[in-house]
C-alpha cells in the first residue's frame, strides 16, 4: 500500500520533506516511525489524513500521515 509521509521542521534534515512510500497492508503507524528510525521520543504531533492519531494506528491505503517534532521557544 502506499502511504504519502509529509515530514515537517528538524524532521526534513537528512530526510525529506514529502514521499510516498510503500508499506505491508496492516502496518502501523509505530511500524512507519521505525522504518524511518525514528528512535528514542515520539513525534509530538502525529496527523494521519488530517486527523490526530496513536501509534498503534493502522495504515490504509492512500493515507497521509504528517509528523511534527515537539518545538519550544519563547
Amino acid at each position: 500500500m502506499q502511504i504519502t509521509v509529509k515530514l515537517f521542521a528538524s524532521y526534513r534534515v537528512g530526510r525529506f520533506k514529502e514521499a510516498v512510500l510503500e508499506f505491508a497492508v496492516g502496518t502501523s503507524i509505530d511500524c512507519l516511525l521505525q522504518t524511518l528510525n525514528f528512535i528514542g521520543k515520539p513525534p509530538g504531533i502525529v496527523l494521519l489524513n488530517g486527523i490526530p492519531a496513536t501509534p498503534d494506528t493502522e495504515l490504509h491505503d492512500g493515507d497521509t500521515l504528517a509528523l511534527f517534532p515537539l518545538v519550544s521557544g519563547g
